[in-house]
């Protein structure tokens, strides 16, 4: 009759499960202070602060009193939108809710608009132009709960259009 005592194979086979649960735990450790998660999270915490947030003062939430207060008398006015035009060069379309409230505004600049914006001060980074010369790019910024785009059509007189509206939820 054959007898095997289990002491001997416990005590291995404990000894063996200890290396793989340290080095486990080394590893979580070394994950959780690592230079990388650190620089991840540096990279993130931009997106979370557009570097476009409002046109003349104007920002998503306000009420259509405090934007015509901003921004003067519209072209066209109504419960939902408001249509402004600058010197023939610059359209902006302030869009409302049914409280009022700021939900999107769109600026188009013309061809002869000062003070175009390029994508790096929309956007806060570059964007890669088309071999046609346009660009579009799109930022979502949910900490702020709105997102900021920017598009320039292609050709020698082109067109930037610069876009923020609320992300619904």
């Amino acid at each position: 009759m054959f007898f095997i005592s289990p002491s001997p194979l416990q005590r291995r086979v404990s000894k063996l499960g200890i290396l793989p649960v340290g080095t486990l735990v080394l590893i979580a450790l070394a994950a959780d202070t690592s230079p990388a998660q650190r620089t991840k999270a540096a990279l993130d915490e931009p997106e979370s602060r557009p570097a476009f947030s409002d046109f003349r003062g104007v920002r998503i939430g306000m009420t259509a009193d405090e934007t015509r207060k901003k921004l003067g008398s519209p072209r066209d006015k109504s419960a939902e939108q408001d249509l402004y035009v600058y010197n023939d060069t610059q359209v902006v379309q302030v869009f409302y809710d049914k409280a009022s409230a700021v939900t999107a505004i769109s600026i188009d600049y013309m061809t002869g608009a000062s003070g175009i914006p390029s994508a790096k001060d929309v956007l806060g980074a570059e964007a890669n132009a088309k071999p046609d010369g346009s660009i579009y790019k799109l930022v979502r910024y949910p900490k702020a709960g709105y997102w900021v785009s920017y598009s320039r059509t292609a050709g020698n007189e082109p067109t930037v259009t610069v876009t923020m509206q609320k992300i619904e939820h």
